[in-house]
């Protein structure tokens, strides 16, 4: 039997970019979360994959409204991560945002955003995966990604290496 503790020690030695996804509760309030297992998962059409703890807080907004953003976030964006990662309960309050075309906040000062149609979710372990239809992109800055290695934030040691 593997350790967790073990399994997620060795999960973290692979470096991972860091977004933001964000939905939208039944209340019709923005949500959002930091998310680190963004996949590409397909190119036609277009999808991608991200999974989210069973004990998210809002589940349901993320799987069940129809509608996702998964935000990219800059390397200087750490500051949002952690806003996002916390419990903080308006995490909207202090940072600048726009509402999407699915109604989905679009964080600012972003790589890039994915306006995402959710398709389908699955349970796995103690997670569920979401899958999202891309059905828009907005492009960002051009900095460098904000990523996560070891536990720790990291940035690329050069964009020509």
């Amino acid at each position: 039997m593997v350790d967790p503790q073990d399994f997620r020690d060795a999960l973290s030695r692979f470096a991972s970019g860091v977004t933001v996804v964000t939905g939208i509760d039944s209340e019709g309030k923005p949500v959002g979360v930091t998310v680190s297992s963004l996949s590409s998962l397909s190119l036609d059409p277009p999808l991608v994959l991200f999974c989210l703890g069973l004990r998210t807080a809002k589940l349901d907004a993320y799987a069940s409204h129809g509608a996702v953003a998964v935000n990219i976030l800059a390397e200087n964006q750490y500051p949002v991560s952690e806003l996002f990662a916390s419990q903080e309960p308006d995490k909207f309050a202090t940072i600048s945002f726009r509402l999407g075309d699915n109604g989905c906040a679009l964080l600012d000062d972003c790589l890039a955003s994915l306006e995402c149609a959710v398709v389908n979710s699955h349970v796995g372990g103690d997670h569920l995966i979401i899958i999202g239809r891309v059905n828009r992109i907005i492009r960002g800055t051009a900095m460098a990604p904000l990523l996560r290695f070891r536990g720790r934030y990291a940035a690329l040691a050069s964009e020509n290496a």
